[in-house]
């Protein structure tokens, strides 16, 4: 019996009804309820409308947050007095006209159904003045076009937004919170046009001035002068796919997600693909749960991707998923990847430290070596691990690393003695060398430099472990993955999608070490795994790395657990605090880190070093005071 918690009155029951067309404004009342969210969604869609037509120029004014009213007026074509009219009709729209044009659209708009949305929840006015046209000329939702007066472009007024639709007004926020989603909708659509100005005024204040210019110069007003300084440039074309912004330093990665900007095509989208892929490229630098901020626009053939996926134009689906996904993967990693000093770190502000209200400095002593298991325990990975594979967790063997760990130390070996500095090399300028020449050692911990910009400041240990961290990478990329065969074939039902992915993939997975082959139409069996993870449930490591390849075309889970180990590895192998180094010893590291890509960070995401500029030090002694 059913509980009576459960026992629903049916105190009414819906009478019986013939089907009927719903009237046209009902229809576009609950098309609205996927177009307009809220008054940025009205901004965004009028912003859209504007760049489509060729405007270089666009002015915003809002007031009450853009819910008592919102105001776009810009300088493009304009729209004709025969047109005007049926703008307001929905699905109407000069952008496509066919499926190819649906399927190769280049505009950001192509439904034609916003302003009518818009103008079924709003009081909404348009007026217009077509390019070379003597007479600009308006028209209200319903209404016939009239006379108005506008020297050029398109002005559109949108007022009391869902006041005819209470229910969906009391679901708006503050004004402050409805400005500030405008805001944030402004600042996309212009970090996607640099060569378009903006302003963005509420309440009668200018609050956003986005001048036109270059898109460095755009990144820098959206994202600040002091993202561009450290930010990292990426400019990468492989056939018809370019990449090309500025992603931020590993080093000054944030607490949240709110300075990331993905444009494709023009377009910002958040799509889990791209996320995906960077998340995949700073996997190897960044500390903890910090988030990277990044303006990157990715171009392709509009064939390419599918933007008609959501009624809000924010999600896309591209026809070649994985193969994008492994683009924008390696050509960020490829600029994460220069050696310390190759690119700029935000600089160490000892003056502001000094200066900070209340701060007292700690007394300086020796670091602690930190705390870590033992080599041989931290080889015994167990499902405690957290995101290693899922919910299955890779035991590992101590015993099958051994071989590659000698095998790697004998190539670590062979470079030149990390202490040791060319015999009869005379010593370059310090400002010719990016970390400068070492001056002295602090307490065992920090090597002290003097380069061309001042002092740099240098994690002993830190950099020694990136250092042997990507020695053992290189040592282990450089031959092929050792497989183990099983010596009973682990067999396991499977879904059609993972048997085919099985068989779409069999080179991939034969160079990851494994041989999964299919059994029937809807089983697998495991006959070799590599010997890496012999010790892991065959089964479950066959899943993940399946619907791994099956996503995103790449063996990340088996790199991410590979790099986990290797990353412990070198912090034990790595020089401890308290020991003391020549001046010799230190350049020779500095020299070295100058050389290994993404010497920059630790294995952790934890900086290596910074740089005390001079300006820094002359405001700590009143210099030229």
């Amino acid at each position: 019996m059913i509980p009576e918690v459960y026992n629903f009155p049916m105190t009414a029951v819906l009478p019986e009804r013939a089907i009927r067309v719903l009237p046209d404004r009902l229809i576009s009342q609950i098309a609205a309820g996927e177009v307009v969210e809220r008054p940025a969604s009205v901004v965004k869609e009028l912003l859209e409308n504007a760049l489509d037509a060729g405007a270089l120029s666009i002015d915003v004014r809002l007031e009450a947050g853009g819910v008592k009213s919102i105001r776009v007026a810009d300088d493009g074509d304009g729209i004709g007095q025969g047109d005007l009219g049926l703008a307001l009709t929905r699905h109407a729209t000069s952008k496509i006209a066919s499926l190819d044009d649906l399927e190769n659209v280049v505009s950001l708009g192509f439904r034609g159904e916003a302003l009518a949305a818009i103008a079924s929840v709003a009081d909404l006015t348009l007026m217009s003045r077509a390019r070379g046209s003597s007479q600009a000329f308006a028209v209200e939702h319903g209404a016939a076009p009239h006379p108005a007066a506008l020297g050029a472009g398109t002005v559109v007024l949108v007022g009391d937004l869902f006041a005819r639709i209470p229910a969906r007004r009391k679901f708006l926020k503050s004004e402050p919170t409805e400005f500030a989603h405008c805001a944030e909708t402004v600042r996309r659509i212009a970090l996607s046009r640099p060569d378009c100005s903006l302003t963005l005024t509420h309440n009668g204040r200018a609050t956003l001035h986005f001048k036109a210019g270059s898109l460095r110069a755009r990144i820098a007003q959206a994202l600040g002068d002091d993202f561009v300084a450290t930010a990292r440039e990426v400019d990468v074309t492989a056939g018809p796919l370019t990449l090309q912004g500025l992603i931020g330093s590993p080093a000054d990665a944030r607490s949240g997600r709110d300075a990331q900007y993905f444009f494709v095509n023009g377009r910002f989208v958040r799509d889990r693909v791209l996320q995906h892929a960077l998340r995949a490229a700073y996997a190897d630098v960044l500390h903890g749960d910090r988030h990277p901020a990044f303006a990157l626009f990715l171009n392709l053939p509009p064939a390419g991707v599918d933007v008609n996926v959501h009624p809000a134009k924010i999600e896309v689906r591209f026809r070649d998923a994985q193969g994008i996904h492994q683009f924008v993967a390696r050509a960020v990693a490829a600029a994460l990847a220069g050696g310390a000093g190759a690119v700029p770190v935000p600089q160490a502000s000892v003056y502001a430290a000094a200066n900070a209200p209340g701060n007292v400095a700690p007394a300086m002593a020796p670091a602690a070596s930190p705390t870590a298991t033992p080599a041989s325990a931290t080889l015994a990975w167990g499902g405690t691990s957290g995101s290693l594979l899922g919910q299955a967790g890779v035991p590992q063997s101590p015993t099958a690393y051994a071989s590659f760990i000698s095998q790697a130390l004998r190539v670590a070996d062979a470079a030149p003695p990390l202490y040791a500095s060319a015999p009869n090399a005379a010593p370059l300028p310090a400002g010719d060398l990016p970390l400068g020449h070492a001056l002295a050692q602090l307490h065992g911990v920090y090597i002290l430099a003097q380069n061309a910009a001042g002092l740099v400041v240098v994690d002993m240990h830190a950099a020694h472990e990136r250092i042997l961290y990507e020695a053992f990478k290189s040592a282990l990329d450089e031959r092929r993955v050792a497989s183990q065969p099983l010596l009973i074939p682990a067999t396991f039902p499977a879904e059609r999608i993972e048997v085919a992915a099985a068989e779409d993939h069999g080179e991939t997975l034969a160079a990851l070490g494994f041989e999964i082959a299919p059994l029937s139409e809807t089983s697998l069996v495991v006959r070799a795994v590599p010997a890496l993870l012999v010790d892991a449930d065959a089964k479950a490591l066959a899943r993940d790395v399946l619907a791994e390849l099956r996503e995103f075309g790449s063996g990340e889970v088996l790199t991410r657990h590979r790099d986990e180990l290797l990353s412990t590895m070198a912090c034990h192998a790595a020089v401890r605090a308290n020991r003391r180094l020549s001046l010799p010893e230190m350049d020779a590291l500095l020299r070295r880190m100058e050389d290994t890509e993404r010497s920059g960070q630790c294995n952790h995401g934890r900086p290596t070093w910074a740089q005390v500029s001079l300006a820094d030090l002359d405001r700590l002694f009143l210099r030229g005071r």
